[in-house]
């Protein structure tokens, strides 16, 4: 077992280029965004009072996973940042609606969930705040924010 915290800087570097190397070979992205939509549609996938959720088709805008039924989650992730990734509204449209439900996972340090909100598409808009530098939504990690949703985990 490698003990991280004892190789050099030089080694240390060579160890996340082989794993970055590695997860492409293998089709895993290692991107924050991307560890918690595979952590958020597996808890879905294990919880009996949840809908089953599989990945969206990439590219997919605004929309990570879709329900048996049709419906559309968006998934967002935090891990240190203050509020979520954006979410761009529709340019033909300002007002349309974009999913049915947003999923906000929070991960620790280790990339584990510590926390996962559910929001519908009308608790979204009551939350949302705009970045104008990047013309989209997005969601404030704070008590209000989080209060007005679903908490599924850890229950």
């Amino acid at each position: 077992m490698i003990e991280i915290s004892e190789l050099s800087n030089d080694a240390l570097l060579k160890l996340k280029t082989d794993v970055d190397r590695e997860a492409r070979r293998r089709g895993l992205t290692l991107s924050i965004g991307e560890v918690g939509e595979r952590l958020v549609i597996d808890l879905f996938k294990t919880r009996a009072n949840l809908p089953v959720l599989v990945a969206a088709p990439r590219g997919t805008k605004n929309v990570d996973a879709l329900s048996r039924d049709g419906e559309r989650y968006s998934i967002k992730t935090l891990l240190h940042a203050k509020k979520t990734g954006t979410i761009y509204p529709d340019a033909d449209e300002p007002d349309r609606q974009l999913f049915e439900h947003l999923a906000v996972a929070v991960l620790s340090d280790d990339s584990r969930l510590e926390r996962v909100v559910v929001f519908d598409w009308n608790q979204f808009v009551m939350i949302r705040s705009w970045d104008s530098r990047m013309k989209a939504w997005y969601v404030a990690r704070s008590k209000r924010a989080f209060s007005c949703g679903r908490l599924i985990f850890p229950v």
